[in-house]
């Protein structure tokens, strides 16, 4: 399905990015909001989605839409400020892996020097093209796109957009990993530690343990959780000591309350290692 001048409309994977801006906006929004992000509601608009729509009459699809947006916000505050971090330390290259309709290169404040690589098809790179270009939107850093699909061979079309691999590098995958089966999972990894010098960061959010057989097993057909298949190891830090990188974990309910958010019912089962890693290549 298309709109506009051809640009296809949201769908598959890569629409989940759409909801993923909407629950942006309704965050910046907020008088109290842990980030601002202007472009989000248009990106969300362009896709399909009210600012606002009613809460469904079901409770457990209610409760599983508010953990859903509750981990969406922490996570984006958690890599802002990973982000951050990685500008103060000296880097200047940035890669966003599965970028979606990330605004970072828009919204926040970078270093002179830095260059951010958007990966990503080019079915959603077009789609953001077209909101960015009605938008004005400029960017604060030098900007380069990658069309290019993880599962083909993406290093070489980054390093064929620009990108240095012996320079240092801070990587993202937000809200990505969890789409990939375990195997291609390692393959991203093993596809990073190639590709990055020593220093080189890394953000990575991952699915908690459960949460398949929590959200997705009775998810409608199309949502994100029924494309849900992978959830994050049993111990994450040994599990990336063994790519190379020296992990750190968190879990939402952790950063929720040290960010002000915090959760306001106990956990209902044992907490489990952190979906929240901020990493460093030794």
């Amino acid at each position: 399905m298309t709109h506009g001048q051809g640009v296809a409309q949201p769908s598959g994977v890569w629409a989940t990015a759409v909801g993923v801006a909407r629950v942006r906006a309704l965050e910046t929004e907020r008088e109290n909001a842990l980030f601002r992000d202007p472009l989000a509601r248009a990106f969300a608009i362009a896709g399909g989605l009210r600012s606002s729509s009613p809460p469904p009459e079901d409770e457990a699809e209610r409760r599983r839409r508010l953990a859903v947006a509750f981990s969406i916000v922490v996570r984006t505050k958690f890599l802002d400020e990973l982000l951050q971090q990685a500008a103060a330390s000296g880097i200047r290259q940035v890669v966003l892996l599965g970028a979606g309709m990330d605004s970072r290169a828009f919204r926040m404040d970078w270093p002179e020097g830095t260059r951010l690589f958007e990966v990503d098809t080019a079915a959603p790179l077009d789609f953001k093209a077209a909101v960015l270009s009605k938008e004005r939107a400029v960017a604060r850093c030098e900007r380069i796109t990658v069309a290019v699909d993880l599962r083909a061979d993406w290093p070489s079309a980054l390093v064929a957009a620009g990108h240095d691999p012996a320079a240092p590098t801070v990587w993202i995958a937000e809200g990505l990993l969890i789409y990939l089966p375990d195997d291609a999972v390692e393959l991203l990894l093993d596809r990073i530690g190639a590709q990055s010098a020593a220093g080189s960061r890394m953000g990575l959010t991952l699915g908690s343990r459960g949460v398949i057989e929590r959200f997705g097993a009775e998810a409608e057909p199309g949502s994100a959780a029924s494309m849900w298949v992978s959830e994050m190891p049993d111990d994450p830090v040994a599990w990336l000591a063994g790519h190379g990188w020296k992990a750190t974990c968190h879990t939402l309910r952790e950063r929720g309350a040290a960010y002000g958010r915090p959760i306001g019912t106990p956990p209902q089962r044992k907490e489990q290692p952190g979906g929240l890693i901020s990493a460093i290549l030794r």
